[in-house]
């Protein structure tokens, strides 16, 4: 497949209300979008990477440098989606901007053949069930409130955010309110260090169904320490970047449970091996979020609908952060959402909302 040109496009996205994590507070979102042009047709990838470097060493300015100066300029001239995997490999880091190039390319490859993402990586639902990610909030109260309305919209399952000082308490509340029947997990985002063992054990007596990411993501041998003092199962998040890192983590013990999300590990094709890698070691996964947009939420969607993604996820509907998407909304029926069965990603952004949040847009022409 000839690429003929790439087009980086920024756009500002409002969040409905502040998303407030251990590593801090996001209002709006600074997102970087690829259009990949063919003379087939075109493909869409969202770059997941934050404005700041603090879930991870990226971020968008960094992302659209590395895409300019490396990545786009190391394309083969005839590229497929493993071909640009390929040629990507020696450039150390940037997971984030290397699956959106991986996945606009693959978005054109497999809109020129009609072919969907869920069949393409091998989706075996027509729909998902959808968890929701609760932001840590000013009381107990409040968060009661926020997780009470996306019960009542029909999420299958919360996780809370957590941080030292608010955990414990918190979490109890929530159980306490909404009894043992709601599934139930926390997200620490590598707040806590060994030292909180006995604390985190805590968490024990609430049935969670894992608790995420609680120490540094660097970690592995820590989190095995930490896994033989819980019954609380261990799920990683940040220290997954690889099916590599996956086998390691699960050959230590470090983790029983794997969140895969594709911007962190470089795409859909390298979270495809970790799914199937998982299933292999009956290790279940279930696929994170970033706060995309529908083009990334689509395709989060179709990969969510593998056979080992036998846990909910974080792919909310588009009304959980944006009063507007991008593309035509995804709206949660019954608890799911449905897995878009057109060729690509199964969706294309809506060229008037683009123009309304576009902030700058730079041509490539290869």
């Amino acid at each position: 497949m000839k690429i003929t040109g790439i087009e980086l496009r920024r756009i500002a996205m409002p969040l409905r209300a502040p998303f407030r994590t251990s590593f801090g507070v996001a209002t709006s979102r600074d997102i970087l979008v690829l259009r990949v042009v063919t003379p087939e047709g075109e493909g869409w990838g969202e770059c997941v990477a934050m404005s700041e470097p603090r879930y991870s060493s990226e971020y968008v300015d960094g992302a659209v440098e590395v895409l300019k100066r490396f990545l786009i300029p190391a394309l083969p001239d005839n590229a497929d989606a493993h071909a640009v995997k390929r040629a990507m490999k020696p450039f150390k880091g940037h997971n984030m901007a290397k699956a959106a190039l991986e996945t606009a390319v693959l978005d054109a490859q497999l809109r020129a053949r009609g072919e969907s993402f869920g069949a393409y990586l091998g989706a075996d639902r027509e729909s998902v069930p959808c968890g929701v990610s609760v932001g840590i909030m000013d009381s107990i109260p409040e968060l009661l409130d926020s997780v009470g309305e996306f019960v009542d919209e029909g999420y299958v399952r919360i996780k809370l955010k957590i941080e030292p000082g608010w955990d414990l308490a918190p979490v109890r509340a929530v159980r306490e309110r909404f009894g043992d029947d709601l599934l139930l997990q926390v997200d620490a985002n590598a707040a806590y260090t060994l030292a909180d063992a006995r604390h985190l054990a805590g968490l024990d007596a609430f049935d969670l169904l894992l608790i995420e990411q609680p120490l540094a993501d660097d970690d592995l041998v820590q989190h095995a320490a930490l896994a033989r003092r819980l019954t609380t199962p261990i799920c990683l998040d940040e220290s997954i970047e690889s099916a590599e890192d996956a086998a390691a983590a699960i050959t230590l013990g470090a983790a029983s449970i794997v969140n895969i999300k594709p911007g962190r590990v470089g795409g859909y094709l390298e979270a495809k091996a970790i799914h199937d890698l998982c299933v292999a070691h009956g290790v279940p996964v279930w696929c994170g979020g970033m706060l995309e947009t529908g083009l990334g939420r689509a395709a989060n969607i179709a990969l969510a609908a593998l056979p080992g993604f036998t846990l909910p996820g974080d792919t909310s509907a588009s009304r959980r952060y944006y009063d507007t998407d991008i593309t035509e909304p995804f709206v949660l029926a019954d608890g799911r959402l449905d897995v878009p069965t057109g060729p690509g990603i199964g969706i294309d952004p809506l060229p008037e909302l683009l123009r309304d949040v576009t902030t700058s847009s730079e041509w490539i022409k290869l």
